[in-house]
């Protein structure tokens, strides 16, 4: 009987058939492989934790730290400000005030000096808020009582020339005023012209303080020595005697 030869495998057959399984093992192992990368490329939330966080925190921290000292700082330089702006403010206001009060009523500042500092025609409006040196202050008017006598007129020029007039004698206060600080007997803004008694500002008599005894002339003056009620007279217009000058601000 002719026995039949095993048919044997060839080299090459086993090589592929033997190449199978290691090729199999290889693929699984390439199908693992990007499971573990995926877990590189997208680590757990713990690790980003631990890794990145700490870092994060830190900063933050550092920068919270910083912001009190930065506040301080700030408020020290506003503070500084406000300061120097208040001394701005009190040096602006002694500028002001001393511009108004130019016209003091001490010995530093006299009428001449104010009008030497303010035009002619602004004078009675700006005028002294003090009266100057030798000048009586009473209302809203600086008053000054002469020491020389003179006319009428030349009374009334000589007011004129300061930026004033003769007294007007235009309350009981005012009449009470001069009559107590004077004490002689002077010229008052106050003159007959026609068939009235008017003043230096054209103003028509209102109300008098006539002695019970009146002297002839056409010029009114005011006699300190006698009660305020009824201490004026008349004389002459060329007369001498003392003044009253005012200047109304």
């Amino acid at each position: 009987m002719e026995m039949q030869a095993i048919p044997r495998e060839s080299p090459k057959s086993s090589r592929e058939k033997g190449a199978g399984e290691p090729m199999l093992k290889a693929i699984t192992q390439e199908e693992e492989e990007p499971v573990h990368y995926e877990e590189l490329q997208s680590p757990s939330e713990d690790v980003y934790v631990e890794a990145f966080h700490p870092t994060v925190k830190s900063r933050t921290g550092k920068q919270d730290e910083g912001k009190p000292g930065l506040y301080r700082l700030l408020c020290l330089i506003l503070t500084i400000i406000c300061f120097l702006l208040l001394i701005v403010v009190f040096v602006l206001s002694a500028k002001l005030q001393t511009g108004s009060t130019v016209c003091s009523g001490n010995n530093e500042f006299s009428l001449e000096d104010c009008q030497s500092r303010f035009p002619k025609s602004q004078f009675n409006k700006l005028s002294c808020r003090q009266c100057a040196s030798g000048w009586l202050t009473f209302g809203k008017s600086c008053f000054f009582l002469s020491t020389t006598r003179l006319t009428w007129s030349e009374s009334q020029k000589n007011c004129s020339s300061s930026g004033g007039s003769l007294a007007i004698v235009s309350s009981q206060n005012v009449q009470n005023f001069l009559t107590r600080k004077g004490n002689l007997k002077y010229w008052i803004g106050l003159r007959h012209e026609g068939s009235t008694w008017n003043w230096v500002n054209n103003n028509e008599l209102q109300q008098s303080y006539w002695t019970e005894a009146v002297n002839n002339g056409d010029c009114a003056y005011l006699n300190s020595d006698s009660p305020a009620e009824k201490n004026w007279d008349r004389a002459s217009c060329q007369s001498t005697t003392y003044f009253i000058c005012q200047l109304q601000f």
